[in-house]
């Protein structure tokens, strides 16, 4: 289970501390992108290691298989799913990686909403993303 993440609060962190928390935050995004698609083949560490080896040139792999797992994911969690690898790669190519972040944050907190469903309360009501919530009886409330 992934935890949704503000897109706000780690821009500010990334810029705050002169692009080491972007680094985290890449780690983070990649690490998450793999469990929730299933994807093996990605892990923050190791993409990092190799964006640094091959001098960033590993990173526009890295935005091409991030848009495809995400592709998977929204897929594997019945949501409507868009390939935006292309739109990463063109990003990371105009040196726009923190924006791919943002998207790929945005991607994961939809998809860390549909994992987590509603929530039942207390009362036996269902709270719902519209702030309908209904009763046991079926009368919207």
């Amino acid at each position: 289970m992934i935890t949704k993440k503000s897109i706000v609060t780690n821009i500010i962190l990334t810029i705050v501390t002169c692009g080491i928390y972007g680094i985290v935050w890449f780690i983070n995004i990649t690490d998450d992108t793999r469990i929730v698609s299933g994807d093996n083949r990605l892990s923050g560490g190791k993409a990092f290691l190799f964006t640094l080896i091959t001098c960033g040139i590993y990173g526009y792999y890295w935005a091409y298989l991030m848009g495809k797992a995400l592709v998977q994911a929204k897929s594997k969690y019945g949501l409507m799913a868009d390939d935006n690898s292309i739109l990463y790669i063109i990003l990371q190519f105009l040196g726009l990686g923190i924006v791919n972040y943002c998207l790929i944050q945005n991607d994961l907190n939809i998809i860390s909403d549909k994992m987590s469903g509603p929530t039942n309360t207390p009362n036996n009501t269902i709270d719902t993303d519209n702030n309908n919530n209904i009763n046991t009886d079926n009368n919207i409330i």
